[in-house]
Order: C-alpha cells, then sequence, then structure tokens
C-alpha cells in the first residue's frame, strides 16, 4: 500500500509510516489519522526511497528496523544524505538495544530522532511523540525560522580577546549532604557579551580561538575572572567551589601549575576551592606531560575532574593514569536514565566506578525531579542541571545562592535572565 503523492510542500506536518506488517500499519495509520495528521504508507522500505526523492517543508518518519530487502538502517543512511530530512519516530520488536544503537546512528548522521518505541506498540505513547512534533513543526511551519548565523572573523575575536568582552555565567551543581544541610558549588561558563549582538554561546567562538592557537589568551580571561569573583564571594561570606574547563593547550603546559598556585596565592584563595574540568577526549593528546601537569595540579592542592566520562574509548586507562578528584557523568546518558535501561546502566557503572576510585560523581544533564531523586539513591554526589537551575551572571548567581542557603525548600528561585 504506496501512497503516489511525491513529496512536495503541505500546510501541515506530513507523517510516513514504513511498515512491513498489514495489521501494524493499518493501526499506525489510524493513530496518524486520529491526531489529525495525515499518513502516506509503505510496506516496503525501498518503494518508500524511490518515491521519496526529497523532503519540503516539516515531515515525521515512522520507521520499523526490521524490513525485508531494506533495513532501517539503510534508510538512516539514505536520508543523511538529504537536504530536508524528516524527524524519525523508530520501532522494532528486537530487544532495546537494537533501538539505541539506531537512534545513536540517526543522531550521528545529525538526524532528529523524536522518540523511540518497542513492540507491541503504545498507542498512547506514539499519540504524544506526534502530538509533540505535530505543535513544533506548525510554528515552524508558520515562518517562525531563525536567521542565519552569520560566522566572525579571526578579527573581530582577537578584538574581544583584547577588549576582555568575554564573561562567565555559573551553573549550580547541588550536593547530595547526608545531614540535609544545602550544599552548593559551580562551574564557569564562558560567554562572549557582543558590544551590538548582545551574549554569544561557545560553540560559535570556541572553536576559531582553538584554531587562531589563542586558547591560552581565554583561559587566562576565564582563571582571572573567576578568581576575581570568588574573592568577592568570600568577602561576602560565600564560600563556594569553582570548576572551570582547561583545554588540551592548557593540560599540556608545563608552567600551568604555577601559574594558577601564583594567581590563588595572591588573592588568598584556598586551592581545594578550585576544581579543574578536562574533558576526556582532551586527554589523548600528549598523555606524558598531561600527567606531568595534572599530577602536580593535585600536589598543589587543585582538585581535578574528568568531564564527559563515557563518551571517550580509553575511559578506564584514565580514570587509572590520571589523579583526578571528580568524575563526571556524560549528560547523554543522565538524560535517558529513567526511560532508558541501557542508560541506566552505564550511570550506574559511572558511580560505582567513581566509589572504586574515591572519586566524587557528578551528574550533568539533570533536568527532572525523577532522574534526581534517582541518582541520589544510586550514590551520586552531585547534579547539575536546568533541574537546579540554568547558568547565570555572578550577580543573579550570588541573589540565588544566598536565598537556596538560606531556605529548606531548594526549588525556589530569584528570577533569572533569560540566558
Amino acid at each position: 500500500m504506496s501512497s503516489d503523492l511525491v513529496a512536495q510542500p503541505f500546510s501541515a506536518p506530513q507523517v510516513y509510516i514504513v511498515d512491513d506488517e498489514p495489521d501494524i500499519l493499518q493501526m499506525l495509520r489510524d493513530v496518524v489519522e486520529l491526531s489529525g495528521l495525515v499518513a502516506h504508507c509503505f510496506f516496503q522500505a525501498d518503494d518508500f526511497i524511490k518515491e521519496i526523492q526529497g523532503f519540503d517543508g516539516n515531515n515525521i518518519l515512522i520507521l520499523d528496523l526490521q524490513m525485508p530487502k531494506v533495513d532501517g538502517i539503510e534508510v538512516i543512511r539514505h536520508l543523511a544524505a538529504m537536504e530536508n530530512p524528516p524527524e524519525l519516530i523508530l520501532i522494532s520488536g528486537q530487544d532495546s538495544s537494537v533501538l539505541s544503537g539506531a537512534e545513536n546512528l540517526a543522531v550521528a548522521h545529525a538526524l532528529t530522532v523524536r522518540g523511540t518505541l518497542e513492540k507491541p506498540l503504545s498507542i498512547g505513547s506514539l499519540r504524544s511523540l506526534l502530538e509533540t512534533q505535530t505543535a513544533a513543526a506548525t510554528t515552524k511551519f508558520k515562518g517562525d525560522i531563525k536567521p542565519a548565523v552569520r560566522d566572525f572573523s579571526a578579527e573581530e575575536i582577537r578584538e574581544a580577546l583584547d577588549l576582555n568582552q568575554f564573561v562567565l555565567h555559573y551553573q549550580p551543581k547541588e550536593e547530595f549532604a547526608l545531614s540535609g544541610a544545602a550544599k552548593y558549588s559551580a562551574e564557569c561558563l564562558v560567554r562572549w557579551q557582543h558590544p551590538i549582538q548582545g551574549l554569544i554561546y561557545p560553540d560559535r567562538f570556541i572553536p576559531l580561538i582553538q584554531r587562531q592557537g589563542w586558547m591560552a589568551d581565554l583561559t587566562s580571561i576565564v582563571f582571572n575572572q573567576a578568581i576575581m569573583q570568588q574573592r568577592q564571594w568570600q568577602k561576602d561570606d560565600l564560600h563556594i567551589n569553582l570548576s572551570i574547563n582547561v583545554s588540551a593547550s592548557d593540560i599540556t603546559s608545563l608552567t600551568l601549575p604555577e601559574s594558577i598556585s601564583r594567581l590563588l596565592t595572591e588573592n588568598e584563595l584556598d586551592t581545594t576551592k578550585i576544581t579543574l574540568e578536562v574533558t576526556e577526549s582532551e586527554l589523548m593528546g600528549e598523555l606524558t606531560t598531561s600527567l606531568d601537569v595534572l599530577t602536580r595540579l593535585r600536589l598543589k592542592g587543585v582538585r581535578l575532574s574528568i568531564d564527559d566520562f563515557g563518551t571517550g574509548y580509553s575511559s578506564l586507562l584514565q580514570l587509572f593514569r590520571m589523579p583526578f578528584s571528580e568524575l563526571k557523568i556524560d549528560q547523554s546518558f543522565v538524560s535517558k536514565m529513567v526511560v532508558d535501561m541501557e542508560a541506566l546502566a552505564i550511570v550506574k557503572a559511572c558511580i560505582m566506578l567513581g566509589e572504586q576510585f574515591q572519586m566524587r560523581v557528578v551528574a550533568e544533564g539533570v533536568e527532572d525531579q525523577a532522574t534526581k531523586a534517582l541518582l541520589e539513591d544510586l550514590g551520586c554526589q552531585a547534579v547539575q542541571g536546568y533541574v537546579i537551575a540554568k547558568p547565570m551572571a555572578a550577580d543573579f548567581f550570588g541573589e540565588w545562592l544566598t536565598l537556596a542557603l538560606t531556605t529548606s525548600n531548594t526549588l525556589v528561585r530569584p528570577p533569572l535572565p533569560n540566558t
């Protein structure tokens, strides 16, 4: 049963269904139409590929992975080559690991996965995925499209560095304290306060700074701002540990330990109040030099955190070799752990490793109370994410922290800027 429509502009989202089981295909069509959408059905994935030469507007593809002739993975590969691929709802009667693998593949191809469903299908879950997508697609169709983002030139970035236009925002981490007393730390996140365009996020300037070899300049700005701000908070009787991200070039600089130690001493700050976060992928370069620098930092009292843990290929080796005091579980696992058994298993394993290596374990990307409660039950020491608070400028963070420390209801927050 194949639609005779070739993809073209439509006034509403179109839903394409590929499944080789007639009863399931009919059921899927019924659910789509009950949701007020138009369904186009295909028994064979190769028929879908032959007929659909491209997409225009907003589209959803409900794709069964287990198909004869051409399977769902081959369809994903085909979609990745399209200019405007549909958003995906993946379904399968195979075990959850197959669905998870297909979802990860689609994401790696920069496709949007609306969700995954195991057979037998939950009609309610399918309708929820369709309705969520419908709202997003309708908004997009009406012309609510973001303007093209202009790339910055090296000259603009250099001027921003020279004029010290970069600022720090602070995202809280909430500690799980046995005493029940509230305790917080924070991660420093760099932003560019552009004089015309406003706040610019790191994905638009960090790659160019790295290519130009200016990371040392940015690191110097970040360290100086973080330590000046921490000194001010200390005067205000707000004592908090700050985490600062460092790059591959930073951790291979043999002068880094002395520079940080001197800066902290000059500002009368305790070295144990600073944690340096190093992403796992940054450690894949000059391991000997990195080990030299990181070990000397620990000898000076600076704490070290391995960030995005679990996303690289040598995690256990790095934990064994490097003197880390903290492990941060990557948000790609944390965000799914309540509904995805494989993600939950990885989070449990990370917490167990942290315990074995006597490291503090922090979960990032925590966005709801259910995930937060589960992490606490599993023995995670701290959480970071929107369920606690978004990153905020220093003044707002000071207000937030004061309120959070003086109230038993940590869900009460002061007004925050749109950042």
